[in-house]
């Protein structure tokens, strides 16, 4: 027979004898912890730890606690533990909700902030085409073929000079010029 019946323990509980719980907690934790885990937590020992840790502290805090005229200490105890578990489940499915949609924010911010930045770059790149074609009315006729053939068709000075019949030095000596010249007038005000 068992020293302390469940129903004189939860008297001694509710007096906040602390080896009463002792005894209760050796006595049921199995219990309890094995509910939890059925429950639908499958295999995480964590969520089955975190009932059983509510379970008794319900049990040690609460003023209600188990009236032996409305039933057995057992099926009080299982009531409360079903009770925490649902409560648990519900928070563990909320918090899942929340951490996923965050991700999905995080995600749409993300995707917006590409856009916005691919947005920028062409925008960028066309008011430097723009600006660039602008400052071609301060070269000559030869150093805008010049940029575009080195620039923008991908030819190289060996190959511009060939086709010019046109000494290399001659060349890279006129790209220089029109650099100089596109920078003098690509410079920002106040820049220099």
């Amino acid at each position: 027979m068992q020293p302390y019946p469940d129903e004189q323990l939860m008297q001694l509980i509710k007096d906040k004898q602390s080896f009463a719980l002792r005894i209760l907690y050796d006595r049921y934790v199995r219990l309890v912890y094995s509910y939890a885990v059925k429950s639908g937590a499958g295999s995480d020992a964590s969520f089955a730890q975190d009932v059983v840790q509510l379970v008794f502290t319900r049990i040690w805090t609460t003023d209600k606690g188990y009236d032996p005229s409305k039933g057995h200490f057992v099926n009080w105890l299982i009531t409360v533990t079903r009770n925490i578990t649902i409560d648990q489940l519900r928070k563990q499915r909320k918090q899942e909700l929340l951490v996923s949609f965050d991700q999905g924010i995080a995600e749409l911010e993300q995707t917006s902030l590409n856009a916005r930045n691919e947005l920028q770059e062409v925008v960028s790149r066309k008011l430097l085409k723009q600006e660039i074609e602008a400052a071609y009315r301060y070269l000559t006729v030869n150093q805008v073929l010049l940029i575009r053939l080195f620039y923008w068709e991908g030819y190289t000075l060996s190959e511009i000079a060939d086709r010019n019949r046109e000494p290399l030095g001659t060349v890279k000596s006129r790209l220089h010029q029109a650099l100089k010249m596109l920078r003098k007038h690509l410079t920002p005000e106040g820049e220099d």
